[in-house]
């Protein structure tokens, strides 16, 4: 623990595997989904926004953070749709607000589109949960057969530079470094690079009729009216506005804010506007 990230750890097991959470506070429940390359680290300001008003679960990914990384492991986008199914049921969750970004909105739709009952809130923070042909070069590099894994895993070319090119402002040395910590070599550096490879661009690939699934369901929650607030960065080099735009033209009643000087970590770039917001929309709505 450390002074920015100060929350005891928690873990659940699935099958052989630890997964690492945090859970804070007591209330309503919300459920904080980080991405790839990041950990719950990225909503540590969130969980002390809210924890003293709800009960926030913070989730590290299998093979991300603190929970296990196992190197035979199958990372696929349905396998870690599952896991948090298997942790949300293991806590006896039935109901809970949740907050994605990047790969945590398939894997947090992808629950939601199964069970969407169970949804009360949704905050969007720069994913995407639907099929698309966009991908910047830099990460197709990272998809490529062996070129790709030595990239990731061997020179670290997806999360150090991620902890530079994420944001517009420049992050302190020490919170790149927290960013970065759970990923210092190639064992640990698995995960990053088996996401990458999950990224499905073609109907043949492992992961396209999962997402395929969750895109179709989407509109099942639009039907049902959830509140949904939309926050994003929009100096993004991955999910840029071509996303931004196609989440508003799916969720039309959505309460949106963009933010024009914003990078891919847009809580990290914003968060002094982000927090008035994200109060409003959880404590006072």
């Amino acid at each position: 623990m450390n002074e920015e990230y100060p929350f005891a750890s928690n873990y659940f097991k699935v099958g052989k595997h630890r997964i690492h959470y945090i859970d804070q506070g007591q209330g309503p429940v919300v459920v904080l989904l980080h991405g790839n390359p990041t950990w719950s680290f990225f909503y540590r300001k969130v969980i002390r926004l809210l924890s003293g008003s709800h009960r926030v679960i913070a989730v590290d990914h299998l093979g991300c953070g603190r929970s296990d990384k196992p190197q035979k492991y199958n990372y696929t986008l349905e396998n870690h749709i599952n896991n948090l199914l298997a942790l949300l049921d293991g806590l006896e969750i039935s109901s809970y607000a949740m907050m994605v970004h990047d790969w945590g909105g398939a894997i947090g739709f992808g629950a939601g589109v199964k069970y969407p009952e169970r949804l009360e809130k949704i905050v969007v923070l720069n994913t995407a949960a639907f099929r698309s042909k966009k991908i910047p070069f830099r990460i197709a590099v990272c998809k490529t057969p062996l070129l790709g894994e030595l990239l990731v895993r061997g020179l670290n070319g997806f999360a150090w530079p991620a902890a530079f090119m994420a944001t517009a402002k420049k992050m302190p040395d020490e919170i790149k470094k927290q960013y970065i910590l759970p990923y210092d070599s190639w064992q640990n550096r698995i995960a990053i690079h088996r996401f990458v490879k999950d990224i499905p661009m073609h109907k043949g690939h492992i992961s396209y009729q999962t997402l395929l699934n969750i895109e179709q369901g989407l509109g099942v929650i639009e039907q049902m009216k959830i509140p949904m607030q939309i926050i994003w960065g929009g100096r993004d080099f991955c999910f840029n506005d071509f996303f931004y735009d196609e989440w508003k033209r799916r969720f039309p009643a959505a309460d949106c804010h963009y933010f024009a000087n914003a990078g891919h970590y847009v809580l990290e770039d914003e968060w002094d506007k982000i927090e008035p917001l994200l109060k409003n929309f959880f404590i006072h709505r």
